[in-house]
């Protein structure tokens, strides 16, 4: 077998491997079925052993196919990332760049602006971003990179943390008119709340300077959607989580006011999630374009979010 050959069916071997699925391997290199499982059988003959167990139902690694991946799937990311390289070299970087993002409003309000500033500024990247809840399956659904709220379970992924964003307690003002606003975070178990989570009740840790509380909330409602729940809270049903830079809006119409304002929960981190460190030039690019720009954003984000909801209160403190 030719060195080119044997680099090419290597590459194919890769791609099978790690989607376990002739179809979707096919799908993303853009060659018929048939083709690909002719070559993937012609490279076994080569090698003379069985690397791949084929059933009707699914596709599984061998003792051998499981040693030679770990072996040689560096070499291809290794060689796939010389490659673009040389070609962000010649014309930048350049391609089909996938993000999968979770369906959050902030990711809808600020990720977007990050992203319309990339594109701009890098012409031959054409960004596809999909909005979709966690888990995501970054090589069976061919991404990228993914935006993420919750660091993943699965240990092989590279996760890096981009930043912070804080998170407060939030209620109606008619709700507060009605049931009181509570002053320490004990009176919280007196207060109706909707649960981030399955279930009637939760247990909240919240923390001001170097002190911690914990304390046991419930309601009649929960969710795990924080769009959900902020609408549930606009309209009067209870308290609830919120990070500063999804509720500012409400905030300042006055559709919600912060609760507790010197105490935070914990904060909700977001992370760049790939399959491997051996990035190519158009996925380095964006991740470091986004990691500074979107900290950056964050961060202001949430600083005005916290000033603007002290200057009410100082306002309603003066005119109470």
């Amino acid at each position: 077998m030719s060195h080119p050959q044997l680099l090419r069916d290597m590459a194919l071997f890769v791609e099978v491997a790690r989607r376990k699925s002739f179809s979707q391997a096919a799908a993303a290199l853009g060659m018929p079925i048939s083709s690909l499982s002719r070559r993937i059988t012609m490279f076994e003959s080569a090698v003379g052993l069985r690397l791949l167990d084929r059933t009707t139902r699914k596709l599984a690694l061998t003792s051998y196919g499981e040693a030679y991946l770990a072996q040689v799937s560096r070499l291809v990311d290794e060689a796939q990332r010389t490659f673009d390289d040389m070609m962000a070299v010649a014309k930048g970087p350049s391609g089909f760049l996938k993000i999968a993002a979770p369906p959050d409003f902030w990711v809808l309000r600020h990720l977007s602006g990050v992203i319309t500033e990339f594109s701009a500024q890098h012409e031959h990247i054409h960004v596809h971003v999909d909005l979709k809840p966690a888990p995501v399956d970054l090589v069976g659904d061919n991404y990228d990179l993914a935006v993420a709220i919750e660091e993943p379970r699965e240990t092989s992924l590279i996760v890096r943390k981009v930043a912070e964003v804080e998170n407060g307690l939030f209620a109606a003002p008619a709700y507060l008119a009605e049931r009181g606003e509570p002053a320490v975070p004990a009176e919280l178990e007196r207060h109706q709340v909707i649960v981030p989570a399955q279930g009637p009740s939760a247990v909240w840790s919240l923390s001001r300077g170097g002190e911690t509380v914990a304390v046991t909330v419930g309601g009649p409602l929960s969710c795990n959607s924080p769009s959900l729940a902020r609408r549930f809270a606009v309209a009067g049903q209870g308290l609830t989580t919120a990070t500063v830079i999804n509720v500012d809006e409400d905030v300042a119409k006055g559709r919600l006011r912060r609760v507790l304002p010197d105490w935070t929960l914990p904060a909700t981190p977001v992370y760049f999630v790939t399959t491997s460190r051996l990035l190519p030039a158009k996925s380095r690019s964006f991740i470091d374009f986004a990691t500074k720009r979107l900290a950056t954003v964050l961060a202001g984000a949430s600083r005005e979010a916290r000033r603007g909801a002290r200057a009410r209160l100082v306002e309603r403190t003066l005119t109470s």
